[in-house]
């Protein structure tokens, strides 16, 4: 059982410009033993719903130095199927435990008549699966008793029912939901090379007054004799192009929402992380040192 004063640390605020990375396995060790100088901590949930596991305790034992922030990939609130009642009451007894800074989920569905795939599927922008999924938000913050972050999603196909831009759908859902929005400006930047638009048409239409968390990753590029697509891996440093997006979002559009380091194949060392946190923070600094 966690005690009041992992309770109180497991509580603390995410300060807004901060940076933070993701918690991952192979950097238990160093984050408990030489607790690096990182702002805070992004937790997949699903990782830590058994109240009896080891990663359970472990989350235990670092949430007492760093806050926290849950990300969720198991809620599938686009799928047709209802809300797992099992899947909902897990989820509440770990926020209840650790009360997390922020709550996040995905743009996104993953099952359906109650068998899951190990993929995060797009769906389609159409009224009717808006009116769903905003239905299944209400659900899942009501349980919560919690506001949900949602993520925008990269898509490798574009649905041709689609009735509304991206951006709209997403407006549209923290407008009749109250939720918020994790702008993803890796997704952005991917699915804009792979489907021919301009990151600034995102930007430029996206209410970032509802954006709690940023978050900045990596790609892959896949080569075809027709042509190349990006893909979505999480695997390598963040882009030229994908920095510049951040600098812009911070500086020209005034977002200063938590921004994640967000690294999940090819994990690599812990400095490798801290050097991706630090040329954030050198960003953040530099547009502040111009534009003072």
């Amino acid at each position: 059982m966690a005690s009041s004063e992992q309770h109180s640390n497991a509580s603390l605020s995410i300060a807004s410009g901060s940076v933070g990375i993701g918690l991952r396995a192979p950097h238990y060790h160093n984050l408990l033993t030489e607790r690096p100088a990182v702002c805070w901590l992004e937790v997949h949930s699903e990782n830590y719903l058994d109240k009896q596991c080891v990663q359970r305790h472990i989350l235990r034992e670092v949430a007492q130095h760093y806050p926290l922030s849950f990300h969720g990939v198991g809620l599938s609130l686009g799928s047709s199927d209802p809300l797992n009642p099992a899947h909902l009451d897990a989820l509440k007894q770990l926020i209840d435990e650790f009360n997390p800074a922020l709550l996040s989920e995905h743009l996104s569905w993953s099952s359906v008549s109650g068998r899951y795939f190990n993929d995060l599927l797009p769906i389609p922008y159409t009224y009717e699966s808006l009116d769903h999924f905003c239905h299944q938000v209400n659900q899942a913050q009501q349980t919560l008793g919690r506001q949900i972050l949602i993520e925008n999603p990269t898509a490798y196909l574009h649905y041709k029912g689609s009735e509304l831009t991206e951006w709209d759908f997403l407006n549209e859902i923290t407008r009749r939901t109250g939720c918020g929005l994790l702008l993803d400006l890796n997704n952005i930047y991917v699915n804009s090379v792979n489907h021919s638009f301009e990151c600034q048409q995102y930007l430029d239409n996206i209410n970032l007054d509802t954006v709690g968390e940023l978050h900045l990753a990596g790609f892959s590029v896949n080569e075809y004799d027709e042509g190349r697509m990006l893909i979505d891996t999480h695997g390598n440093r963040v882009s030229d192009p994908v920095w510049a997006l951040f600098a812009q979002v911070r500086h020209q559009l005034n977002c200063q929402a938590p921004a994640l380091i967000e690294w999940d194949t090819d994990i690599p060392d812990m400095s490798v992380l801290l050097e991706e946190v630090e040329k954030a923070e050198n960003i953040q600094t530099e547009l502040e040192v111009q534009y003072a």
